[in-house]
């Protein structure tokens, strides 16, 4: 197996989709919704030439429902260099809990993602020999596939995990609701101003809303709205699972081939864990 250096995966500053300061969550979560982006990296131009400030990450924008301010919204993050190896980038990644790192030598050189990794154990360029039952956690975050998508999102940010296995009626695991879902259907709108009264009367559809209230008046804010239908109207429900005798490297190729960052673990028909694609980098370390 090939020694594959941080250089060799990363998508190089040319090719990358950055915002730049000053900007609005608007300019991110554009890129979030229509391509799927974790994060998105922040520069600033200055008399020197770009800096690399952050990056903003769809964690952020959801956390955040009410900041519109992009400098505001963007997060310090560990750095690497191109010549670092993939087994360092990989006990990085698990240490801090990044999911993209910037390759920074002076300037922003490209960034490194977690996908990356995965793609090289998938091809063999990186360890991947390690069953999965041993690397996949036993705990899973699940949601009924009933409840309103609103309070499926509170679900997920309080369990601070980025996913659901979705449950049906009889108990079944009958899909998977993922943060992107949720980008994918967040709608921001402006808040409107009032005097007086409450925010929202009972009847109301369940909101993700934030409306500042100064006094007796209530600010118009940037907030995020997401659709009140169930679960099961916006979750994935091919769901792909796997048992914990596959491989790191053949989980990985399943992730690839899906577009997915977590695959269910099953024993015959019983949910037995959760894999992520955090976890396949436990074979490299």
């Amino acid at each position: 197996m090939c020694t594959m250096n941080v250089a060799d995966a990363m998508t190089a500053r040319e090719d990358l989709v950055t915002v730049e300061l000053p900007g609005t969550r608007d300019d991110v979560l554009e890129y979030l919704q229509e391509r799927a982006f974790s994060s998105v990296p922040v520069v600033k131009e200055t008399d020197d030439g770009e800096e690399f400030r952050g990056l903003v990450t769809r964690t952020a924008l959801i956390d955040n429902p009410d900041e519109d301010q992009l400098a505001l919204l963007v997060e310090e993050v560990p750095a690497i260099r191109g010549g670092t190896s993939i087994e360092s980038l990989a006990e990085l990644m698990l240490s801090e809990g990044a999911r993209r790192v910037p390759v920074v030598d002076g300037r922003l050189e490209g960034i490194v993602t977690i996908t990356d990794v995965v793609r090289a154990i998938a091809a063999g360029d990186a360890a991947g020999d390690a069953a999965v039952g041993d690397l996949a956690k036993e705990a899973v975050n699940c949601v009924y596939e009933g409840i309103p998508l609103p309070v499926a999102e509170r679900e997920l940010s309080h369990a601070a995990v980025p996913y659901a296995v979705v449950l049906g009626d009889e108990g079944d695991h009958v899909g998977m609701l993922t943060e992107v879902d949720v980008i994918d259907v967040a709608r921001v709108v402006e808040g409107e101003e009032d005097t007086g009264g409450s925010i929202a009367s009972d009847d109301d559809d369940w909101k993700w809303e934030s409306v500042r209230t100064v006094g007796n008046s209530y600010m118009p804010t940037r907030n995020v709205e997401l659709p009140s239908g169930p679960v099961s109207e916006f979750m994935t429900g091919d769901l792909v699972a796997v048992s914990g005798r596959r491989s790191a490297r053949e989980v990985a190729r399943t992730m690839i081939e899906h577009d997915i960052e977590q695959v269910p673990l099953v024993s015959g028909d019983d949910l037995a864990g959760v894999v992520r694609d955090m976890d396949l980098l436990e074979a490299l370390v």
